[in-house]
């Protein structure tokens, strides 16, 4: 390791950034001086920009864009301490796009399908808590509350701590993979069982899921905790519960999900359906059916 790396980490650790934000920035910064050849510090503020050019014209998501932006800022501004005010090159505007969300028809299908034992409590784990998938691989054993009914969410995302609940349901899969399986401190491991299951297996798990259900959706381990906030705001649970289950710390980020709840959507009475001679003026006779319109062509 360069002693140019050591310090950079060196700067985050010292600012608790996030062990995932940590990998990413220096990877992040390892690319862009890979692209030119040279080592980070001896390139200026206008190889960044050429750098994000070419980030564009390779067609790289907004938020991937806006993540390298925020890589490159904290090397120069925080491990160079360089003057370079974060207003010269803005963060790009990111498409809102509204999530996949599976129907309750959709998810017992996917449920229904063969699978074994762990796989099955492995989504049966993310839809019923809505977990992000790396709270869900960190999950210990002792983590799984059964007096209490809850699950111990340990330093998830932004380094917090929360409860959701336990279901009564999963309660009983995760007892059955237990005694099948015998995990000891990771609740799902992988093929060492001293270590927990990585992220890209369960991202993996949850595709090969949804083919074998049948599903034409592309099913994620985010698409079962959009789902999982979906189908509670549909039976009624308020945003703010949501919000505290889900760990979001912004109410408006919970919000979303009014605007994707398909039940709520069909129950709003569309405004035409309210101007009752319009709705007269087309309604079909009930009388005997109308000849079709003639073509103006006469009978052939």
């Amino acid at each position: 390791m360069t002693p140019l790396r050591q310090r950079m980490l060196d700067d985050m650790r010292m600012r608790n950034l996030s062990e995932r934000t940590q990998e990413v920035y220096v990877r992040d910064v390892a690319n862009f001086a890979q692209h030119f050849r040279k080592s980070p510090d001896q390139l200026d503020r206008g190889h960044v920009r050429e750098y994000l050019l070419h980030l564009v014209r390779r067609h790289v998501s907004w938020s991937r864009y806006n993540q390298v932006r925020c890589a490159l800022h904290f090397f120069y501004r925080v491990t160079l301490g360089k003057d370079w005010p974060k207003e010269e090159i803005v963060c790009a505007k990111t498409p809102k796009r509204l999530p996949v969300i599976l129907s309750r028809d959709e998810v017992r299908q996917l449920f229904a399908a063969r699978h074994r034992l762990k796989t099955r409590a492995l989504l049966m784990t993310l839809y019923a808590t809505g977990l992000r998938v790396s709270e869900v691989v960190n999950l210990k054993v002792t983590d799984i509350d059964s007096r209490r009914m809850v699950i111990r969410v340990e330093q998830g995302k932004g380094q917090k701590d929360r409860y959701v609940m336990l279901s009564a349901v999963l309660l009983g899969v995760l007892r059955a993979y237990w005694m099948r399986h015998k995990p000891t401190r990771w609740l799902f491991t992988g093929a060492d069982r001293d270590r927990p299951l990585d992220e890209a297996s369960v991202r993996f798990v949850c595709r090969g899921a949804a083919r074998r259900a049948g599903l034409r959706k592309r099913v994620s381990p985010h698409t079962l905790r959009h789902t999982f906030a979906t189908h509670l705001l549909e039976a009624g649970i308020d945003l703010r519960t949501i919000q505290a289950l889900l760990g979001h710390r912004s109410l408006r980020t919970t919000a979303l999900y009014t605007y994707v709840s398909p039940e709520r959507v069909v129950a709003t009475r569309s405004p035409l359906d309210t101007l009752e001679e319009v709705a007269a003026a087309v309604t079909p006779p009930t009388g005997p059916a109308a000849p079709p319109p003639s073509d103006g062509r006469g009978a052939s």
